[in-house]
């Protein structure tokens, strides 16, 4: 349950502690009892709660193997690309990568909605990375818990190299849901999408919202900056607002895929929707000392909530 602002301990807002494979992970905590947890492997979200201690975010109960791996579910980080491209490591080799803590973080702005608690993770170039993808790079994360129980998380990717390199980025966010047959998603109609069940085929979305009855892979493009998922059955709108992200992976295996991965239960499907900030289409060109930076920011409103006061607001940070 939430506690007091007034008797809040500063000391409860960010411990660190080990995970089962003695891997640090980090607990944010806002003075509501909203909570968010931060694995080092990865960088990845793997838990945001609400006040009442309800978890946001899908994870597969199915788990593979003892070594660490990425999790099926949280928020995985793709990058250097999305999906395969040539490359031995599906979505890039961040997520399998441990990150270290940035001590000394370049200063971001602020505002009144900063994060009452929040990491900063830090990731660079290695040799073995150099054989396949040869650029030298420094990716930051901040994950930030605000005070009114927002998730936060800014990426700031620089080149560090003496040449020029490009990537592709997402935040592959898994949301839980009631029941997938009952969500929708709004803020994608009339877009063009690329159809990765169809050769990435470009199609025009013609439906006034997103709804689901088989697998749907797509990347969403040109997308604006906020967007709402609606979850009736359990009356709350996830809000997804992002900047320097113009693209957005919506993604549900269904039933038949289900059966086929090796770290997803049968019947999860039905509790979970892939909805990511992501830049795919044109991926970013970074010059030498170039930085780039793309941030995510999700919400849960009452379904009440009408998207048409959406709005296309900045992020608050």
């Amino acid at each position: 349950m939430g506690h007091s602002a007034a008797v809040w301990d500063c000391r409860e807002a960010v411990k660190i502690s080990k995970d089962s494979h003695g891997i640090d992970q980090i607990l944010l905590r806002n003075p509501q009892g909203a909570s968010a947890r931060v694995s080092l492997h990865g960088g990845q979200v793997t838990s945001w709660k609400n006040e009442l201690g309800e978890e946001l975010l899908f994870t597969s109960n199915k788990v593979t193997g003892k070594s660490p791996k990425a999790m099926r579910g949280g928020i995985p980080i793709c990058f250097p690309q999305f999906g395969n491209c040539g490359s031995p490591e599906l979505h890039g080799f961040a997520r399998n990568k441990m990150w270290k803590f940035d001590d000394n973080p370049p200063p971001l702005p602020t505002s009144g909605s900063d994060g009452i608690s929040f990491v900063d993770l830090l990731l660079k170039s290695s040799e073995e990375d150099m054989k396949y993808w040869p650029h030298g790079f420094e990716f930051r994360l901040r994950v930030a818990l605000l005070l009114n129980g927002d998730l936060m998380l800014i990426s700031r990717v620089r080149n560090v190299n003496s040449k020029p390199f490009s990537f592709s980025f997402a935040y592959h966010t898994y949301l839980l849901v009631s029941d997938i047959s009952e969500v929708r998603i709004e803020g994608l109609e009339t877009l063009d999408y690329l159809d990765y069940l169809s050769q990435k085929e470009r199609f025009t979305e013609q439906g006034d919202a997103i709804t689901f009855e088989s697998e749907v892979d797509r990347v969403y493009l040109s997308s604006p900056n906020v967007i709402a998922v609606l979850d009736h059955e359990r009356k709350r709108t996830y809000v997804v607002r992002k900047e320097g992200l113009p693209d957005v992976a919506v993604w549900n295996p269904w039933e038949r895929k289900s059966k086929s991965m090796m770290d997803f239960g049968d019947e999860e499907y039905k509790e979970m929707l892939c909805v990511d900030g992501a830049l795919i289409e044109r991926p970013i060109n970074l010059k030498p000392g170039e930085e780039w930076t793309g941030r995510l920011q999700l919400s849960v409103v009452p379904s009440s909530f009408c998207s048409e006061r959406l709005g296309l607001d900045r992020i608050g940070l």
